[in-house]
């Protein structure tokens, strides 16, 4: 800081305008668009930019088998579970009818009994 006190306004004025100039004649060295380099990178640029293009599609695939996958196995297991509810709905019938079986045949049992008794 103590050096720019001891400068007059017309050296920090050329300094300031040498620095714009270095500037703009650094914008004007940088390679034009039909540069080789330029091309060589803005092809390596695509390409990379292609490649991780096809790994999101190619991970978005994985998913979406992925999902479709669990779905079925949910499916799978529902329908499973179905089948095992509508078993035990006819097992639960069937005790059902066959206690009902019972309960008659004990009933004339008892019926058959009494009138025996008379």
């Amino acid at each position: 800081m103590s050096g720019m006190k001891h400068q007059d306004l017309g050296e920090r004025l050329n300094a300031a305008k040498n620095a714009k100039q270095a500037m703009a004649e650094k914008f004007r060295q940088r390679p034009g668009l039909d540069d080789p380099a330029v091309a060589e990178r803005r092809a390596a640029r695509a390409s990379v930019s292609a490649a991780r293009d096809a790994r999101a599609v190619e991970r978005e695939a994985k998913r979406l088998a992925e999902k479709a996958r669990m779905v079925a196995e949910r499916e799978a297991r529902a329908a499973e579970q179905a089948e095992q509810d509508e078993r035990m709905a006819a097992e639960k019938a069937a005790d059902a009818a066959r206690l009902e079986v019972e309960r008659k045949a004990a009933r004339d049992a008892r019926y058959a009994a009494r009138k025996a008794r008379k």
